[in-house]
């Protein structure tokens, strides 16, 4: 049975009003859809302070203020993925962690513990950083770099990344209307990986370089990475679903690694 883990950012998940239900719901489904397939689905999912900025209107800039907005968020995240998992008669399960459990084996291990348990009623994980006292995601990465220790530590098959940014260019497409993007990568740079953070939502903390680093430490471990856009679930669907790469880009070691 395959195991996949799906992260999706800020940007997909939020929207100017907070969380953006709409693409949660087609998120929702087509976690339903993987789960007929007889696939295990762990979901690693941003949208607590977005969440909770909808509840309290309070400035973000400060990190005290957000990891507030992530505690009053969370629970309001989670009942909506409760009630739209249970259209599809599933049930989903919230799942806090921090950079630290996966620093301590024990703690991996009880956390691993948990999830095979999980997985093996039919439920799905929903991981999120805890905000409220652990702020590295919080400030940097978006949990970009959570979710390549998950899928690293929770023996997945793989990890996909839905993004606002639908694959990995041989340069920004933004500025270049020549950019490509590279169907498979395997290799890296240190200037790459050492660049500048950006992000393009005021909810976001990552950009792509926290992406190119999980798919380093994952490719460095032997897995694989599959980037591709989360407002049009078409690519990922095509990916996992008919096994056919029609977009998006899939970061794999080479054979020669």
């Amino acid at each position: 049975m395959q195991r996949i883990v799906i992260k999706v950012g800020s940007h997909v998940l939020t929207c100017k009003e907070g969380v953006n239900k709409e693409r949660m719901g087609r998120l929702v489904e087509f976690i339903a859809t993987l789960a007929k397939l007889n696939k295990e689905v762990i979901l690693v999912t941003s949208g607590a302070v977005a969440s909770g900025f909808t509840k309290l209107q309070i400035d973000k800039s400060h990190i005290s203020n957000r990891q507030a907005l992530a505690g009053i968020g969370q629970p309001f995240l989670m009942m909506m993925y409760q009630e739209k998992f249970a259209r599809f008669n599933m049930l989903c399960s919230q799942v806090l962690l921090t950079a630290s459990d996966f620093d301590s084996r024990k703690r991996t291990s009880h956390a691993k513990n948990a999830i095979e348990a999980l997985l093996k009623h039919g439920v799905v994980p929903i991981i999120n950083e805890n905000d409220v006292t652990a702020t590295e995601e919080l400030v940097f990465g978006d949990n970009d770099r959570l979710s390549a220790h998950v899928a690293y530590h929770f023996d997945a098959d793989i990890l996909v990344v839905l993004s606002d940014i639908a694959g990995y260019y041989d340069k920004d497409p933004n500025k270049f209307k020549d950019a490509v993007m590279y169907k498979t990568h395997s290799f890296l740079s240190q200037d790459v990986l050492n660049a500048e953070c950006s992000a393009n939502n005021e909810f976001a903390t990552g950009g792509i370089v926290t992406k190119l680093q999980s798919a380093q430490f994952l490719m460095q471990n032997k897995k694989e990475m599959y980037l591709a856009s989360g407002f049009d679930l078409s690519d990922v669907k095509s990916f996992l679903i008919q096994g056919v790469q029609k977009g998006g880009t899939l970061f794999t070691a080479s054979p020669n690694e």
